[in-house]
């Protein structure tokens, strides 16, 4: 039994800690990427989420010679099925509507919602404010 050598088949601790330094690595280049990446698809949702609910809106006055009072009549009337999600406070009730004091008809009475916007305060990656989309 001279010739049979016993031979451990586990790691070492060097390697092990070589192995997760690597992963430390990767980690500390991949996050800051991934965040980026994610902030920019919710960018992209809420530049959308805006562009159909503004068009909404003014199919909603061309169409009924006045403005709507609420979000809740584009989706009454059929010119949104819902009212999305702001992607930047992950909430429906956030939106922030401009309500205008100019009146599109002769016969209307009442201003009502010319433009909107997200409820966050926090500032894109333009440099503006989301808010001031």
């Amino acid at each position: 039994m001279r010739g049979i050598s016993k031979r451990n088949n586990g790691f070492t601790l060097i390697e092990l800690m070589i192995v997760m330094a690597i992963i430390g690595v990767l980690a500390v280049v991949a996050i800051p990427s991934f965040v980026g990446a994610l902030k920019q698809a919710r960018e992209a949702v809420l530049k959308e989420d805006l562009h159909v609910m503004r068009s909404a809106i003014d199919s909603y006055t061309m169409d009924k010679q006045k403005a709507p009072q609420s979000l809740d009549d584009l989706i009454t009337d059929g010119y949104l099925k819902a009212i999305p999600e702001d992607p930047m406070t992950h909430s429906k009730t956030t939106w922030v509507t401009n309500t205008g004091d100019a009146l599109h008809s002769v016969d209307q009475t009442d201003p009502g919602i010319d433009d909107i916007h997200s409820g966050s305060d926090e500032t894109g990656s333009d440099g503006q404010a989301y808010s001031a989309w």
